[in-house]
Protein backbone atom coordinates (compact mmCIF):
# COMPACT_ATOMS: atom_id res chain seq x y z
CA UNK A 1 0.00 0.00 0.00
CA UNK A 2 2.79 2.46 0.82
CA UNK A 3 4.55 1.78 -2.48
CA UNK A 4 1.61 3.35 -4.30
CA UNK A 5 2.03 6.58 -2.35
CA UNK A 6 5.76 6.89 -3.09
CA UNK A 7 5.06 8.20 -6.60
CA UNK A 8 2.66 10.82 -5.25
CA UNK A 9 5.24 11.89 -2.67
CA UNK A 10 7.93 12.14 -5.35
CA UNK A 11 5.58 14.14 -7.54
CA UNK A 12 4.83 16.57 -4.69
CA UNK A 13 8.56 17.02 -4.13
CA UNK A 14 9.62 17.34 -7.77
CA UNK A 15 6.65 19.38 -9.04
CA UNK A 16 7.68 22.67 -7.36
CA UNK A 17 11.35 22.14 -8.20
CA UNK A 18 10.89 22.10 -12.00
CA UNK A 19 9.22 25.56 -12.29
CA UNK A 20 11.66 26.96 -9.73
CA UNK A 21 14.57 25.75 -11.85
CA UNK A 22 12.93 27.12 -14.99
CA UNK A 23 12.91 30.55 -13.34
CA UNK A 24 16.27 30.32 -11.58
CA UNK A 25 18.53 28.96 -14.35
CA UNK A 26 17.90 31.79 -16.85
CA UNK A 27 18.45 34.32 -14.06
CA UNK A 28 21.84 32.78 -13.37
CA UNK A 29 23.09 32.32 -16.93
CA UNK A 30 21.50 35.29 -18.73
CA UNK A 31 23.91 38.06 -19.70
CA UNK A 32 23.45 41.27 -17.77
CA UNK A 33 24.86 44.37 -19.37
CA UNK A 34 22.53 47.26 -18.57
CA UNK A 35 22.74 50.06 -21.06
CA UNK A 36 20.70 53.25 -21.49
CA UNK A 37 20.11 52.40 -25.14
CA UNK A 38 18.70 49.00 -24.20
CA UNK A 39 16.38 50.66 -21.70
CA UNK A 40 14.83 52.96 -24.30
CA UNK A 41 11.33 52.30 -25.49
CA UNK A 42 11.08 51.29 -29.12
CA UNK A 43 8.53 49.70 -31.34
CA UNK A 44 9.55 47.27 -34.09
CA UNK A 45 13.08 48.63 -34.07
CA UNK A 46 11.96 52.19 -34.80
CA UNK A 47 12.50 54.94 -32.29
CA UNK A 48 9.29 56.33 -30.89
CA UNK A 49 8.30 59.94 -31.08
CA UNK A 50 5.87 61.68 -28.79
CA UNK A 51 4.26 59.98 -25.83
CA UNK A 52 5.09 56.27 -25.78
CA UNK A 53 2.33 55.37 -23.31
CA UNK A 54 -0.77 55.35 -25.47
CA UNK A 55 -4.05 54.18 -24.02
CA UNK A 56 -5.81 51.51 -26.04
CA UNK A 57 -9.51 50.89 -26.00
CA UNK A 58 -10.36 48.05 -23.66
CA UNK A 59 -13.14 47.02 -26.03
CA UNK A 60 -10.56 45.56 -28.41
CA UNK A 61 -9.29 43.24 -25.71
CA UNK A 62 -12.81 42.29 -24.66
CA UNK A 63 -13.66 41.50 -28.26
CA UNK A 64 -10.58 39.28 -28.51
CA UNK A 65 -11.43 37.50 -25.26
CA UNK A 66 -15.00 36.85 -26.39
CA UNK A 67 -13.66 35.42 -29.64
CA UNK A 68 -11.26 33.21 -27.72
CA UNK A 69 -14.00 31.96 -25.39
CA UNK A 70 -16.32 31.02 -28.24
CA UNK A 71 -13.45 29.52 -30.21
CA UNK A 72 -12.52 27.22 -27.32
CA UNK A 73 -16.14 26.25 -26.81
CA UNK A 74 -16.41 25.24 -30.45
CA UNK A 75 -13.43 22.94 -29.91
CA UNK A 76 -15.52 21.18 -27.24
CA UNK A 77 -18.24 20.61 -29.84
CA UNK A 78 -15.92 18.86 -32.29
CA UNK A 79 -15.90 15.42 -30.56
CA UNK A 80 -19.66 15.67 -30.15
CA UNK A 81 -20.09 16.34 -33.86
CA UNK A 82 -17.76 13.49 -34.83
CA UNK A 83 -19.67 10.97 -32.70
CA UNK A 84 -23.11 12.46 -33.44
CA UNK A 85 -24.42 9.40 -35.30
CA UNK A 86 -23.42 7.13 -32.39
CA UNK A 87 -24.93 9.21 -29.60
CA UNK A 88 -28.03 8.31 -27.72
CA UNK A 89 -30.85 10.81 -27.27
CA UNK A 90 -29.32 12.01 -23.98
CA UNK A 91 -26.04 12.94 -25.72
CA UNK A 92 -27.88 14.81 -28.47
CA UNK A 93 -29.96 16.75 -25.94
CA UNK A 94 -26.84 17.62 -23.93
CA UNK A 95 -25.15 18.97 -27.06
CA UNK A 96 -28.21 21.02 -27.97
CA UNK A 97 -28.35 22.47 -24.44
CA UNK A 98 -24.65 23.38 -24.71
CA UNK A 99 -25.24 25.12 -28.05
CA UNK A 100 -28.25 26.98 -26.62
CA UNK A 101 -26.12 28.22 -23.71
CA UNK A 102 -23.54 29.50 -26.22
CA UNK A 103 -26.26 31.21 -28.27
CA UNK A 104 -27.71 32.80 -25.12
CA UNK A 105 -24.24 34.12 -24.23
CA UNK A 106 -23.79 35.47 -27.74
CA UNK A 107 -27.17 37.23 -27.64
CA UNK A 108 -26.32 38.72 -24.23
CA UNK A 109 -22.97 40.03 -25.49
CA UNK A 110 -24.62 41.40 -28.61
CA UNK A 111 -27.19 43.30 -26.52
CA UNK A 112 -24.45 44.71 -24.29
CA UNK A 113 -22.65 46.03 -27.40
CA UNK A 114 -19.49 44.05 -26.84
CA UNK A 115 -19.42 42.85 -30.45
CA UNK A 116 -19.45 46.34 -31.95
CA UNK A 117 -16.10 47.18 -33.47
CA UNK A 118 -15.58 50.93 -33.27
Amino acid sequence: MQNEWIFIGLFLIIAPIIPALALLIPRLIAPRKPNPIKSETYECGVETYGDTWVQFKVQSYIFALVFLIFDVEIVFLYPWAVAFDQLLLFGVIEGIIFILILVAGLIYLWQKGVLEWI
